[in-house]
């Protein structure tokens, strides 16, 4: 099975996480955190500030890993690391998303996200440091 490696933006504001929805390919409509992947020679944290660049106009400050997730899919495996960012400069403009929405802790379940993305969800359910 063909692996993909990608990165994710749990980008955290005034007590809130950054949510968008998917506006292509075969998980349109489904909710993510926004990232992408990697590119040859790329470490993760450059492929995740070049990526919410290009998809929300934006440039960010990355953090540490917030977690690794590990997910199959019919089609490929996705390893995915997540890091906590911050907004540096810019105001998230959707280039590829279909909608996206700001998510205090106790609306975090009010999006029907990606497989893949369930697992961060959990753990920041249980993230003593996750605004309710």
């Amino acid at each position: 099975m063909k692996t993909i490696q990608v990165v994710a933006a749990i980008i955290r504001e005034n007590g809130r996480i950054f949510a968008t929805q998917r506006g292509y390919g075969p998980y349109k409509d489904g909710w993510e955190f926004p990232g992408g992947k990697i590119e040859p020679g790329e470490t993760p944290k450059q492929a995740l500030v070049r990526e919410i660049r290009e998809e929300l106009d934006t440039e960010i400050d990355v953090g540490e890993k917030f977690i690794q997730v590990e997910y199959d899919y019919p089609e490929f495996h996705l390893s995915m690391g997540c890091y906590l960012c911050t907004v540096r400069a810019g105001h998230l403009t959707l280039k590829e998303h279909e909608s996206a929405r700001w998510l205090g802790a106790d609306e975090l379940d009010s999006v029907a996200w990606l497989p893949a993305d369930s697992e961060i969800i959990e753990k920041l359910k249980n993230d003593k440091n996750t605004p309710a």
